[in-house]
């Protein structure tokens, strides 16, 4: 007899999703302590690319992470962790101390912000074993073969020359294989700088279907004249309807691989109250989300809520508007989840939030 998990779909149609990158410890102060008054810290998981195949999985997509973790408890125990939340990890790499010397997974400590306080990220991430192991040894072909939606971001480049490679050599074999490749930017000035990550993540566009946020990128008016600018310049980090129509439309003419392009836009009141609502291209039209206002409990992973939450609105077809208005709820909900993740096992959730319905349920 075949053993299932009953959380998770099993129809012959349903996505089989893959996400690749770093999964890392996180380390936080309990109750809203600064990092240097600290004297314990609440672990737990997470990093972009886990997160958003941790999502997925709670809301019943088939869903598996690949990465490479010290063989050791620490690496082990990332993979519990994932594993208790449904996600398959079968691909995972299990290093050794000859393969990856320094034989660590990464660190991130999290200073969670109060009221007028922000929240702060200290990375203690060099010589992690995804960035000393030898992704050669790698077959791309036989770990992609098994799914039809993968999703990448821009951090893991940013770890290292052979994270870069592989990451490129992913979305390459990606779209040789005819899967879905969705990919967010996802800028992290702690690993890179701007330039480098706009640099590699415009090589990444001509591979992409669905893409989350709009930068880091270069969107040249002229490649052949840069003095011309880009088409992003002077754009305020709150846009309107108009200017970001046509931001996308730049990136869907110079891109017309890209499907789907999707970004929040947050108005930080203070750092305990935030709005979002996103703007997505479709089909060729550009949708505005409702405004969501709320508190923050937890604001870590709002992005990849965000992102896990289209992918599961797309692969269920909603219309349109509901996918955007789903995204973006989706991450409202992250920010009152402690945590890297979104564990929020049920859709309908999510779409009360998204149809601003509050009332208890029962």
């Amino acid at each position: 007899m075949e053993n299932r998990n009953p959380l998770l779909q099993h129809d012959s149609d349903s996505a089989r999703f893959l996400a690749i990158g770093e999964i890392m410890l996180r380390l936080t102060p309990p109750n809203y302590e600064k990092l240097r008054m600290a004297s314990t810290f609440e672990a737990s998981y997470g990093g972009s690319e886990a997160n958003i195949a941790l999502a997925l999985a709670n809301l019943g997509v088939d869903s598996t992470f690949f990465s490479v973790v010290p063989n050791n408890s620490i690496g082990k125990s990332a993979i519990r962790m994932l594993r208790s939340n449904d996600v398959h990890c079968t691909p995972m790499i299990l290093s050794t101390p000859e393969e990856t010397p320094s034989h660590r997974l990464g660190t991130y400590y999290l200073e969670t912000g109060y009221g007028i306080r922000a929240s702060k990220v200290i990375y203690d991430r060099k010589h992690s074993a995804i960035t000393e192991y030898d992704f050669s040894k790698v077959d791309l072909k036989a770990l992609l073969a098994e799914y039809n939606w993968v999703h990448l971001s821009g951090i893991t480049p940013a770890l290292s020359p052979s994270c870069g490679q592989f990451i490129l050599d992913c979305l390459k074999t990606a779209k040789e294989l005819g899967l879905t490749v969705s990919f967010d930017g996802n800028f992290r000035s702690a690993l890179w700088t701007w330039d480098e990550a706009r640099d590699f993540c415009t090589q990444c566009l001509p591979y992409v279907d669905v893409l989350l946020g709009i930068e880091p990128y270069h969107l040249w008016k002229d490649d052949a004249d840069h003095s011309k600018g880009d088409w992003k310049d002077g754009v305020p980090l709150q846009p309107s309807y108009e200017q970001q129509d046509e931001i996308f439309r730049a990136f869907v003419e110079r891109y017309p691989n890209l499907k789907c392009i999707a970004r929040h836009v947050r108005y930080a009141h203070s750092g305990s109250e935030n709005s979002l609502k996103a703007f997505m291209w479709f089909e060729g039209h550009t949708f505005e989300s409702r405004l969501f206002t709320f508190n923050i409990l937890d604001r870590v992973g709002g992005g990849d809520a965000f992102a896990a939450g289209l992918i599961y609105a797309m692969i269920h077809q909603y219309r349109p508007m509901d996918m955007i208005n789903f995204a973006v709820a989706s991450s409202v909900i992250k920010h009152t989840i402690h945590g890297d993740a979104n564990i929020t096992d049920d859709a309908a959730t999510i779409r009360n939030l998204m149809n601003m319905n509050y009332d208890i349920k029962r």
